[in-house]
């Protein structure tokens, strides 16, 4: 990969970065700002639970996704040594990819308190 795809994946990056930031102070500021307003004991916190859901989705994704980046590539270079691995290289990626469906199950659970 050349020097400058690099350069512009690091900005791609640090745009992606800010504009989340962006969105979560202004969730923030928003949700403050709606105090004044009567509401109901159940809908106050549910902005917290929401935040809560996508960040454990999407921490578990991106962490998912390093792990079978990992584990596939070692299961990879195992089969094409020993090719009768197949069935435990599969079972390690699948573990892996577990993270995935653990952070999914908190979100949904999250939501549903929302």
């Amino acid at each position: 990969m050349s020097i400058w795809v690099r350069r512009g994946l690091h900005a791609v990056n640090a745009a992606i970065a800010l504009a989340a930031f962006t969105l979560l102070v202004w969730a923030l500021t928003t949700a403050g700002a709606q105090g004044s307003a009567p509401a109901a004991p159940a809908a106050s916190g549910g902005w917290a639970a929401l935040l809560g859901a996508a960040i454990a989705v999407a921490g578990s994704g991106i962490g998912a996704g390093i792990a079978v980046a990992y584990t596939g590539g070692a299961a990879l270079a195992a089969m094409s040594e020993r090719p009768e691995l197949f069935g435990r290289a599969i079972v390690i990626v699948g573990l892996a990819e577990g993270i995935a469906i653990y952070g999914l199950v908190i979100g949904i659970i999250l939501v549903g308190r929302a």
